[in-house]
């Protein structure tokens, strides 16, 4: 009886398919807000915790700790100030710190931020699960005005080896503000990471102190002719640097140097405890949006047991004639029941393909425009959970009319109606 009483439910809601339409495009949307929001939600937190690891400490001007993780790492917002290299060298000179990534930031190149740095941050950055910078064509920059592009940049800008560019200082694209003096060689092309290196620039910071060399307070002055290079390119300050300790258990004492340093006032984060910050701070966002997709939800709900209700009059004689020729109450019921767990199931399947197909066709997209990876994958066991919850929710919603439909006698349903 279980079987045929599924069946018959199946071919009750596909003859009124098209009154039912609508309440399975609603649950459709409410599985693509709640959905979308929960993968947006679980790929921003695996694409920033995968931005950085390997790095045990991040050094900076005394800032806020997430200001200073976004401006080093995501290349979010700027520095007000800067470290100077004095800072950098006796950081380096400490016994428990293994090694010290300048990073020099500021600069841009047609939109994409242009990261001066020194060439060892290719053995020692990592990012993902503690995986390398790779080079898909080229070598790192070995002379003075060489550069290598992330994977995005390649991409966006058709740049391959060899390609001549300019600098625009500050990030700035008036002519008056660019490099156009010292032309840059790409010759290197960084392999896809998945985090903002794909979008950066890489150059010396000796390249970056060229650069600067004719410039007084991050000024040109009108008319001035190109200076010589100076024989000595080395910085005078930089943005920030990645810090990689001998041992993780000195990582504590290392920091209460760094906040203690009495050169200059600086500070040095954890970024996984920056990270957790960061999520602080938005995670309240988060929440608010999985409550308004969780009120979507509810209202698709709502539309299910109204659908289902209004049509309940116009089908008691049918229930009826389901009751005479041998249907029990819970029968009846358990049809209602079936039919609306068969709605939304509809609307849970084309809700999780409008999901996909708008990964698939906006993922290329997000990954260039904001560095956002997400993945065409299964759900997760979060969105599982939710996919789980809408389908009992469903279940529930659905006994509604079929606690009316049970209500119903017989003879009601068989007494003309005049």
């Amino acid at each position: 009886m279980k079987p045929f009483l599924a069946v018959l439910a199946l071919r009750s809601a596909w003859n009124r398919r098209f009154t039912l339409a609508l309440t399975i495009a609603s649950i459709a949307l409410s599985t693509f807000m709640l959905l979308g929001v929960e993968r947006i939600r679980s790929d921003l937190r695996d694409s920033f915790a995968s931005a950085v690891s390997g790095t045990d400490l991040i050094v900076g001007p005394r800032t806020g700790s997430v200001q200073l993780l976004l401006y080093s790492v995501f290349h979010v917002g700027g520095a007000r100030n800067n470290i100077g290299w004095n800072t950098v060298q006796a950081l380096k000179a400490q016994p428990a710190v293994s090694w010290v990534v300048p990073l020099s930031l500021g600069d841009a190149h047609r939109g994409f931020p242009v990261m001066g740095t020194s060439v060892e941050i290719f053995e020692r950055f990592r990012h993902g699960e503690g995986q390398p910078l790779r080079l898909a064509q080229g070598q790192p920059f070995a002379q003075l005005f060489d550069a290598v592009i992330g994977a995005e940049v390649a991409e966006r800008l058709g740049y391959g080896l060899g390609q001549r560019i300019t600098l625009a200082h500050g990030g700035g694209e008036l002519e008056q503000d660019s490099h156009a003096d010292k032309p840059f060689g790409v010759v290197g092309v960084l392999a896809r990471t998945g985090t903002p290196i794909d979008r950066s620039v890489l150059v010396s910071l000796q390249a970056m102190e060229a650069l600067h060399a004719d410039w007084i307070g991050g000024i040109r002055l009108p008319g001035r002719a190109p200076a010589a290079l100076p024989a000595d390119l080395t910085p005078k300050s930089v943005t920030a640097a990645l810090v990689g300790l001998k041992s993780r258990a000195q990582v504590f004492s290392v920091q209460r140097w760094v906040n203690n340093y009495s050169g200059e006032p600086v500070m040095g984060i954890l970024p996984g405890v920056a990270m957790d910050e960061l999520w602080d701070v938005i995670g309240p966002g988060e929440q608010a949006l999985l409550a308004m997709s969780g009120l979507v939800a509810l209202v698709s709900m709502a539309g299910l047991v109204a659908v289902v209700l209004a049509g309940l009059n116009e089908r008691r004689r049918e229930l009826a004639v389901l009751r005479a020729v041998g249907a029990g109450p819970v029968q009846v019921m358990g049809l209602l029941a079936l039919e609306g767990l068969w709605v939304t199931l509809a609307g849970l399947l084309l809700g999780l393909a409008a999901q996909w197909a708008v990964i698939a066709a906006t993922g290329p997209w997000l990954q260039s425009q904001f560095g956002l990876s997400l993945q065409l994958a299964l759900p997760s066991a979060a969105q599982w959970t939710l996919l789980a919850a809408l389908l009992v929710a469903g279940l529930l919603a659905s006994l509604v009319p079929g606690w009316r439909a049970y209500r119903l006698s017989l003879a009601d349903g068989l007494t003309p109606r005049i």
